[in-house]
């Protein structure tokens, strides 16, 4: 990448923007988005970055101050020496770690533990949407589950993204049926990728994770090996209601969903639409403005 686009604003309006750069089906891949607090002694200050191939233009601006619904902030292209952008990132990109696991990317060691589920995941695809804390939540949530006697024979992650929530609940239970799906076909490769490289095994049989490309549930592997003891959404909290019914009817009874995508102030209209669809609250935690839910299905 040889140019950005830099725009400084509070933090919610830097959120706000990056919410719906997600929720652009359409987005062109070589325009690289990314987003976070600016340092953390300054935690309400957050910068949007765009990289361009070419010096931006007037196009390239509209549609940046496009991501912002209330006016964009002051735009300023800034060249780039000529460095290889996933490296640096990957170096700049500290480990998360959330209940048993670690998550880092390739730049930085491993750590092989005993007691430590150890994942290596590429920069440029595990983060840059500012909304990473939401994964963190998400890969806690999972370890309590497990902690808390959960049983998963057949597990499904939908929006899987780079397919590490779904790497983390077979880690968890290694014998489940496991299939990731993502409504962007740009995420198939990644997540195979990312399984080879962190010796995730695919297929179609027990203890193996099988990938494709659907629109929420719609897709023939997916609905055929329904009912599910587990389903993994960490997408936008407007999908997630949308999806309330298709999860209710794909979920085993006493079965989970694990939800994660939505800020606090979303949560009582998504855990109204589950509640619904026959779910109720097991447990939630609050990961910066991102609630985590889990909510178990209600025997029929």
């Amino acid at each position: 990448m040889s140019w950005k686009l830099v725009a400084f604003a509070p933090k919610p309006i830097v959120q706000a923007a990056l919410a719906t750069h997600e929720a652009i089906d359409e987005w062109d891949p070589e325009v690289i988005i990314t987003g976070g607090e600016i340092t953390d002694e300054r935690p309400n200050d957050w910068v949007l970055e765009a990289y361009f191939e070419h010096k931006p233009r007037k196009a390239d601006l509209t549609l940046i101050a496009g991501l912002f619904a209330d006016g964009a902030p002051k735009l300023v292209a800034e060249e780039l020496p000529d460095t290889d952008w996933v490296s640096e990132t990957q170096k700049q990109i500290e480990p998360i770690r959330a209940g048993r696991f670690y998550v880092h990317t390739p730049d930085h060691e491993p750590d092989w533990s005993e007691d430590v589920i150890d994942f290596s995941i590429p920069a440029a695809q595990a983060f840059g949407t500012g909304q990473h804390s939401t994964t963190a939540g998400c890969l806690e949530m999972l370890d309590a589950m497990k902690r808390r006697g959960v049983v998963v024979r057949n597990l499904a992650d939908i929006g899987t993204g780079t397919g590490l929530l779904a790497f983390a609940a077979m880690a968890l239970w290694p014998g489940a049926k496991a299939i990731a799906s993502d409504v962007d076909p740009i995420c198939e490769p990644v997540v195979v990728e990312n399984a080879l490289l962190n010796s995730v095994p695919l297929g179609t049989a027990p203890g193996t994770l099988a990938m494709v490309v659907a629109e929420g549930m719609d897709d023939a592997l997916l609905a055929g090996r329904a009912p599910y003891d587990l389903v993994i959404a960490n997408i936008l909290a407007g999908p997630l209601i949308e999806l309330a019914g298709d999860f209710g009817d794909a979920v085993a009874p006493h079965g989970s969903v694990l939800l994660a995508g939505l800020l606090e102030t979303q949560e009582p209209a998504v855990r109204a639409a589950y509640r619904t669809a026959g779910f109720r609250l097991a447990a939630r935690l609050v990961n910066g403005d991102w609630s985590i839910l889990w909510l178990r299905r209600r025997p029929i």
